[in-house]
């Protein structure tokens, strides 16, 4: 079976945009993160969150992503499993509902990281280690900073992964600190480690 390092090719074949791989990148780390903390297997959970938006760079609107992006996942072989999962997180689009712990955390996880990163990228070290929850709080607030994070919707999809994996317990400004957490300690791979600064 295909694994984490044919994801990051298959990554690499379809996306040429550094700030999506990024993206990609960031969310593989919160899944695992969550992996971790949830009892399940890490390394799949990280592959997932690699794997999940190869194909927008080809395929940029929903009427596409993902489902044109699960026929060239299923050419390649990769497993039906990963493929539903994959397409559970845009139910609206491919009809796949979210039923496992790994849809929910990877919905969760998907459009939050993108607030995280631009809040890293406006700080003039560019260094993650560096942001703190108060920061995010501040931006969070200003819906003009990084419009393309749906607040609404971060809200909505972290208050069903609480409901699903966490009896409801997982606060959202908690599940942001985790995310916050695993970036942060991937933030060479993330080349959110300052170098960008001097670039």
């Amino acid at each position: 079976m295909p694994d984490r390092s044919d994801a990051w090719e298959l990554v690499c074949e379809f996306v040429q945009d550094g700030g999506l791989r990024r993206h990609m990148l960031a969310v593989s780390a919160a899944m695992g993160w969550y992996a971790q903390e949830l009892g399940q297997d890490v390394a799949y959970w990280e592959t997932v969150g690699l794997l999940h938006d190869f194909d927008w760079e080809i395929h940029p609107d929903l009427n596409q992503h993902p489902t044109e992006g699960s026929k060239i996942l299923r050419e390649r072989g990769w497993d039906e499993e990963t493929i539903r999962v994959i397409l559970s997180h845009y139910t609206e689009g491919t009809g796949v509902e979210r039923e496992k712990p790994i849809d929910f955390a990877l919905l969760a996880c998907d459009e939050i990281t993108g607030l995280i990163i631009a809040t890293t990228l406006v700080r003039p070290s560019k260094n993650i280690a560096e942001v703190k929850l108060s920061s995010i709080r501040k931006k969070w607030k200003d819906r003009r900073f990084a419009a393309g994070v749906d607040r609404d919707h971060v809200t909505e999809v972290a208050a069903d992964f609480s409901r699903e994996c966490f009896d409801g317990s997982l606060e959202l400004w908690t599940h942001i600190q985790n995310v916050l957490t695993a970036m942060q300690a991937q933030a060479e791979v993330l080349e959110l480690d300052g170098r960008l600064a001097d670039a």
